[in-house]
């Protein structure tokens, strides 16, 4: 058990925030439970997610928004080859 200044750092897990998929849904704009769900189980398109107990999923903050900022775009018609 670490200490720092009378304060227990048991059960914090460093300085990443990891995320429920309801937190997730609130952070991205649109995003439901559902779309998540699916990105996940075809695994293309969603942010990376960490499946601790089979029952269980969580997203590190910073993925989720590494995530988002790589759908930046300049333009919104077909894109150039």
């Amino acid at each position: 058990m670490k200490e720092t200044a009378g304060q227990s750092t048991v059960g914090t897990l460093d300085a990443e925030q990891y995320l429920s998929p309801d937190e997730v849904c609130a952070l991205v704009p649109g995003m439901t439970r559902s779309l998540l769900g699916q990105l996940r189980y075809l695994g293309r398109g969603g942010p990376k997610f960490l499946k601790p107990t089979p029952r269980t999923v969580v997203y590190r903050r910073s993925d989720v928004v590494a995530w988002l900022e790589s759908s930046e775009r300049s333009i919104t018609g077909p894109e150039a080859s």
